[in-house]
């Protein structure tokens, strides 16, 4: 998974082990992002799947836009980043 990519792996003392905890910076804005206004049944996985061919970066969408859920209600205005990190586009 991309996003788990860098994530240090710690040993517990009782010997299982856990991701340590990743904390990402801000995503800027840019010239070249998306405004999208968000239509009845908008979701963020498969906003994530039109724009970079990849539900599982829904997170990323979410992250810009200081969401907290998959769900969108129809109206908002949302931010799709032109770049990310993982396809250095």
């Amino acid at each position: 998974m991309g996003r788990y990519k860098n994530t240090k792996v710690i040993k517990s003392t009782s010997g299982k082990l856990y991701r340590s905890t990743k904390f990402y910076t801000p995503i800027p804005e840019s010239s070249t992002d998306v405004w999208v206004i968000t239509q009845h049944g908008d979701r963020l996985d498969l906003l994530a799947n039109q724009y970079y061919q990849d539900p599982s970066m829904w997170w990323y969408i979410a992250r810009a836009n200081n969401l907290k859920f998959n769900n969108l209600e129809a109206g908002t205005t949302i931010r799709i980043p032109a770049m990310t990190v993982f396809n250095n586009e």
